[in-house]
């Protein structure tokens, strides 16, 4: 499940320098993903976790990371509490372990499909598989 977000819509200022084709893959995704009822743009991991805690187990969010080499932080509620994983954005494309797309929102379709069968592990988590 999802935890339904707050965020009104409009592009952040935080964001580095991009070229302009990362910024179009950048600005779209965005706008995608705003329009999405998961995500919370600025809220601090220490938040995310907070909201997270009462939740049901899976239940996700996808913030503003606050890591300045990362744009996008995914917060998930697991058996032993909520954890966050840094999204990655490199060479145009969002990265979540060895996942990639050039859309935030089609990347966590591609993670939530792929774990049905293949379960990711990260080191952030203690070994619990993210499923």
């Amino acid at each position: 499940s999802v935890l339904p977000s707050p965020v009104p819509p409009g592009l952040p200022d935080r964001f580095r320098m991009f070229r302009s084709c990362e910024w179009e893959v950048l600005e779209r995704s965005l706008n995608i993903l705003q329009a999405s009822d998961f995500y919370w743009g600025p809220l601090s991991v220490g938040e995310a976790h907070a909201k997270l805690q009462q939740e049901p187990v899976g239940t996700y969010l996808v913030r503003d990371s606050s890591q300045g080499n990362c744009l996008f932080s995914l917060s998930v509620r697991m058996p032993t509490g909520p954890v966050s994983l840094r999204i990655s954005f490199q060479e145009g494309y969002f990265r979540l372990k060895n996942w990639f797309s050039d859309c935030v929102v089609q990347l966590l379709e591609l993670v939530v499909a792929g774990t049905r069968n293949n379960p990711l592990h990260f080191d952030e988590m203690g070994g619990t598989p993210l499923v």
